[in-house]
């Protein structure tokens, strides 16, 4: 498995971070973050370094705490670690070395395509949603069951360590814990809820690792973790500055912003526009099995005798890394402000439509061989129409999937709570508020993934120094963006933007290119596939004195 001549083997960076919350009043303290590099070694492949990631976190702890006591703040304090991750990525290691045997295989890696299509084939009617009444999800090269197929039919490594029994699989979270809690020394080999429902070998209804799945995959399951809620005393850290200090919530990364933007009722939704784009809408303690290209998926378990609750989510590939892409690879704008400042300038597409497909399709349409694409271009288009149009796309791809959401529930939402890094961008958050038609919603603290995994770690029994009790949490300000365009105006974008959609559609197969060819992925920016993988969290207790 060489890598391809076509300069497909590259490498880029992103970021691991540890933040510290005061779990009175939600206050971040103080945080730090590291760079750790990415890995494209073909087209389409996206890895990171297991290793890389684990020192990562180390490093975050000690500087953390350093900078805490420049506060004065006393390190005793800290009372729970949580941990928050990307829900999909892979990772097979050595259970007697502690050594992983590939790097992760992460949640966009396009390599599991023919994988997806083999396991198709023994499938009644090649249905792709063949499994949903029981995982909630669709067969895809984004669930961590394929990437784990791929790793057991291709490396050789992976396949004699699961035979001689040294093989363990997990989550991101999953190997920090059991690294962090001893690794070969007695770690704890665990996940939660949130995230074995994003695996595809996991009954959502009996909350269980499923015997059918796991034969029809051909995953042995002595090589699963154990399934806990998603906050509860885990272990306890083994080496660092918080040595003896319990990790006791863990949350896939969109789980943990629904928990951190408090969408605790029924028909709450919040949506992450980062690399890619995430609407979660809580639906209570019984699983609501889409019929419209959602996925349904696990949102929260807060204890071990507590009720498990349920999202309907849609998923979108490429928000934010659109606009990377207009700046790394166009070169229209020397930044992503600038991006903002270019399409404020002009304030329409003037007709034009981009669909930035460059991974296929997620929600709702699941489509992995359309292609990215911009049309309705006149001599008239410049660069900040398309600058312009680029963040449309974002917003008609939210709007997507929201109609099939509200399709799904029934009831319409009346506003959308949001977060994440694009929610800095006024003009992105005005368009989508106009093209959804209904007000949209921005809480102050920005970071809201980290609190949530902060919230379930001081929650947890045993740790108790963080109510989810909705009478005490602290009012949180928020900026409010109106729709500002008529309906029908809306209505008539959105529906030119449905037929560029299907215009993007069948562009790609999964036959072998010829040597020479140059495929979408040669001309992504390097980091382009990468979210912030890794929000690692601790619930502090009330903490008086300097930091008040």
């Amino acid at each position: 498995m060489k890598p391809r001549k076509t300069g497909a083997t590259a490498s880029s960076r992103d970021q691991y971070a540890l933040q510290v919350f005061n779990a009175k009043t939600a206050e971040l303290l103080s945080y730090h973050q590291v760079e750790i590099q990415q890995k494209f070694p073909k087209e389409g492949w996206v890895e990171q370094d297991p290793k890389e990631i684990l020192q990562s976190v180390y490093e975050c702890v000690e500087k953390t705490c350093e900078k805490l006591k420049q506060l004065n703040v006393d390190i005793a304090s800290i009372k729970a670690v949580g941990v928050c991750n990307q829900r999909e990525t892979t990772v097979v290691w050595d259970k007697r070395t502690g050594e992983p045997l590939y790097n992760a295989l992460v949640w966009l890696d396009l390599r599991t395509q023919s994988t997806v299509e083999r396991l198709l084939k023994k499938i009644p009617g090649h249905n792709k949603s063949f499994f949903k009444n029981k995982t909630g999800l669709p067969l895809s090269t984004y669930f961590s069951a394929v990437k784990l197929c791929w790793l057991l039919d291709n490396v050789k490594e992976v396949r004699q360590a699961v035979q001689e029994r040294r093989a363990l699989f997990g989550t991101i979270d999953t190997w920090l814990i059991w690294s962090l809690t001893g690794g070969k020394n007695g770690g704890v080999h665990c996940t939660d809820v949130t995230n074995a429902s994003r695996t595809m070998l996991f009954n959502i209804h009996s909350l269980e690792w499923d015997t059918e799945l796991c034969k029809f995959f051909g995953i042995p399951m002595e090589i699963l973790p154990k399934v806990r809620s998603s906050s509860e005393i885990y272990g306890l850290m083994s080496s660092g500055a918080l040595t003896g200090v319990p990790i006791s919530g863990c949350l896939g990364d969109q789980s943990a912003a629904l928990v951190g933007q408090m969408c605790f009722k029924d028909g709450q939704a919040k949506n992450t526009y980062g690399t890619g784009c995430f609407l979660l809408c809580n639906t209570g303690q019984k699983p609501a099995i889409s019929e419209h290209g959602l996925l349904t998926t696990v949102a929260y378990k807060m204890g071990r005798d507590k009720p498990v609750y349920y999202a309907l989510e849609g998923s979108v590939a490429i928000a934010g890394a659109v606009v990377r892409w207009l700046r790394d690879n166009l070169g229209i704008a020397k930044s992503s402000s600038e991006v903002e400042k270019l399409a404020a300038e002009v304030g329409t597409s003037y007709g034009c439509y981009f669909v930035p497909a460059f991974s296929g399709l997620y929600a709702p349409y699941w489509e992995p061989s359309a292609r990215g694409i911009i049309c309705g271009l006149t001599q008239f288009t410049n660069k900040n129409h398309i600058a312009f149009a680029a963040l449309e796309a974002v917003c008609f791809q939210t709007r997507e999937i929201l109609d099939a959401m509200n399709k799904d529930c029934g009831i319409p939402l009346r506003q959308l709570q949001v977060d994440g890094g694009m929610t800095n961008n006024k003009i992105l958050m005005q368009l989508q508020a106009d093209i959804l038609c209904i007000p949209v919603v921005k809480p102050s603290m920005p970071e809201t993934t980290a609190l949530g995994a902060a919230m379930a770690a001081g929650a947890a029994e045993g740790v108790g120094v963080w109510s989810l009790n909705p009478a005490d949490f602290t009012a949180v300000t928020s900026e409010r963006f109106e729709p500002q365009i008529n309906p029908e105006e809306s209505e008539y974008r959105y529906t030119r933007w449905k037929k560029a959609v299907q215009k993007s559609m069948g562009w790609e197969t999964t036959e072998p290119q010829v040597d020479g060819e140059t495929s979408i992925f040669c001309s992504l920016p390097l980091g382009f596939f990468i979210m912030n993988s890794l929000l690692m969290l601790i619930g502090a207790k009330y903490i008086s004195g300097n930091c008040k």
